[in-house]
């Protein structure tokens, strides 16, 4: 099971089904901020649909295909981040993340995230991570960007968000930059 403890107040641990009702809540309770960039939320009415996303999420690490973690900060569950799928074999994968509303602007992601990145480098040996994230959505685009990623172009239409299309900006990370861009 994935621990990984950012500091003393934050930590990342993979979702099993006891997290459920507390994903849940925290899902519902954040649903009107979220939905704006995250169709699932629509799809989640009911702690069944969260017990679901959790036994998909755990098939997924049985797989060796990625994992998605709950960010605990205090004792609570804030928000989520995940490995969307690993590509074994171009030894790369991406990652997606959401908060809830109370967690906003106390650094939580971009610690998870630098975690989760140096994870997928250094312990899975990965030579790429790459992050998405629609144009308008400039708090999940500022993560990538505090982390140095390279903005490697737009993908046009990329997502169907309830009734319209929007684009991709795409951020990229290569194993061999890693470390050294995190010092500047």
């Amino acid at each position: 099971m994935f621990t990984y403890h950012i500091d003393g107040k934050t930590k990342l641990k993979m979702l099993d089904l006891r997290d459920t009702e507390h994903l849940f809540g925290l899902t519902i309770h954040s649903s009107e901020t979220l939905r704006e960039w995250l169709p699932f939320i629509d799809y989640t009415r009911s702690i069944a649909d969260t017990q679901g996303f959790i036994q998909s999420t755990m098939k997924q690490f049985s797989e060796n295909n990625g994992f998605q973690a709950g960010i605990w900060y205090e004792d609570k569950i804030a928000g989520v981040i995940g490995f969307h799928q690993i590509n074994w074999s171009n030894k790369s994968t991406s990652i997606g993340y959401w908060l809830g509303n109370d967690y906003v602007g106390l650094g939580l992601m971009t610690k998870s995230v630098k975690a989760f990145v140096d994870y997928a480098i250094n312990d899975l040996k990965l030579n790429r991570v790459e992050i998405r994230a629609a144009v308008e959505n400039k708090k999940s685009r500022a993560i990538p960007e505090r982390l140095n990623f390279t903005e490697e172009g737009c993908v046009r239409e990329a997502e169907w968000l309830y009734d319209h299309y929007v684009d991709h900006v795409v951020y990229g990370m290569l194993a061999s930059e890693w470390n050294n861009k995190l010092d500047k």
